[in-house]
């Protein structure tokens, strides 16, 4: 006999549940998308049946659980982190929810450098402009240029380390030279993938609205300038 659970979590707390379903030996099955036809926003299912748990059950009564996570009242553009560093098998069902509804899951860590596969055909599927397309090539290069100074730096350090280790005189100096340009790549390697990902984003979001209905598209405009409003002031706060 096969039981469901659903667990209903928020969208901050996903990540430490499957991290715990993973802890646990859950395997993933699958997950989907849900529009709610009241107010617009959307509903996640993530799948998983806890093999551990299901051995011993099917053992004592012949069931077993099909746990579910669900996250609800997802705006549009919110981002959802994705699961992916813990289960890669979910990647082509977040890959389908973006095509399908849209919605940005971030930090992909299978395939395609950590973006979707993207297909330039009408909806549903996503659509590629020269812009979005830019601008996703732009943040592939900054990644790659500041994963290799932050490896270069590391380098550095450790060769530092190493020489004042061995107890060489110079060694606190070098240490100390090698310091400040390990620090200094690690806030370039920051600021750089910080530009990237905005400038990448800005451009997803300026081909979605290109798609919109014009009062449509300028209602979003609206609604993210005084987002955009509210988290200036707060950091100035």
């Amino acid at each position: 006999m096969q039981k469901a659970i659903y667990t209903t979590v928020g969208i901050d707390e996903l990540l430490a549940h499957v991290q715990a379903l993973k802890g646990a030996g859950a395997r993933f099955v699958q997950m989907h998308a849900e529009r709610c036809v009241d107010d617009g926003s959307y509903r996640l299912v993530y799948t998983f049946i806890n093999v551990r748990a299901a051995q011993e059950h099917i053992a004592q009564d012949g069931s077993y659980a099909i746990e579910n996570l669900v996250v609800e009242g997802i705006d549009q553009y919110q981002e959802i982190p994705s699961i992916s560093s813990y289960y890669p098998a979910v990647f082509p069902f977040e890959n389908e929810v973006h095509d399908l509804f849209g919605l940005a899951i971030t930090d992909m860590q299978v395939d395609f450098n950590g973006f979707f596969y993207q297909v330039s055909t009408a909806e549903p599927m996503s659509v590629i402009t020269p812009e979005v397309k830019a601008a996703r090539e732009k943040a592939m290069k900054v990644r790659a240029a500041a994963e290799a100074r932050a490896r270069k730096a590391a380098a550095e350090k450790a060769a530092a380390a190493a020489a004042a280790a061995a107890g060489d005189g110079a060694g606190d100096v070098a240490g100390s030279d090698a310091a400040q340009p390990a620090a200094t790549a690690g806030s370039d390697v920051q600021h750089d993938e910080a530009a990237a990902k905005a400038a990448l984003k800005a451009a997803e979001m300026e081909a979605k609205l290109a798609a919109m209905d014009p009062e449509k598209a300028a209602k979003v405009r609206a609604a993210l300038a005084a987002k955009a409003a509210r988290d200036k002031q707060k950091k100035e706060a």
